[in-house]
């Protein structure tokens, strides 16, 4: 958008109200990668303000090569793998997810009542996608959420991940085919 070019300009010139514009205006999809890559409400506030303090530090050598979107996903993303590759292995204590009825099973019932069961039905659905998407590695997890969860064009996710198209799609078809497989597993 031209407005946040505009934004970006004012706030590297110190306008103050200019950068929290931008703050306003980006920061819930940052927040949402954050947490859709690092799994964790606290950690995904920490990349986030962490990636705005990166961003208001490098204003003034944003080169206008890409949108200014697309820049704070980067930086966004960088921050979050740096998160990943800090962690240390750990063993999940949750208990394993209850057996219940198939995902044929409850895309029936949730056809068959359309009302606030089918809804519960659709909303769990929802819930094992993103559960599995968080169990996938980073490589896979990133551009999946990137894509198909934040709705970023082939063009702009290669530009976040700093790769052509043609290795994104790659990424993209393991990442799906892994998705797949883990939710088969549940």
């Amino acid at each position: 958008m031209s407005d946040d070019v505009t934004l970006v300009e004012r706030a590297a010139e110190g306008d103050e109200a200019a950068f929290g514009a931008l703050v306003r205006r980006h920061t819930p999809r940052m927040y949402r990668v954050a947490l859709r890559i690092t799994g964790s409400a606290a950690e995904a506030e920490d990349v986030v303000q962490e990636a705005w303090l990166a961003a208001w530090r490098s204003l003034g050598g944003f080169r206008h090569e890409s949108a200014v979107s697309t820049w704070l996903y980067r930086v966004v993303t960088n921050g979050a793998l740096a998160i990943l590759r800090r962690r240390k292995p750990t063993i999940s204590l949750d208990a394993p997810e209850p057996a219940g009825k198939s995902t044929l099973d409850s895309a029936l019932l949730a056809a068959a009542h359309p009302g606030p069961e089918g809804r519960v039905v659709r909303a769990e659905e929802v819930d094992a996608v993103l559960r599995a998407i968080g169990r996938l590695e980073p490589s896979q997890r990133v551009p999946l959420v990137l894509r198909e969860l934040e709705g970023l064009s082939y063009e702009e996710v290669a530009e976040v991940l700093d790769v052509n198209v043609g290795a994104l799609r790659s990424r993209l078809h393991r990442a799906r085919v892994a998705l797949l497989a883990e939710l088969r597993e549940r």
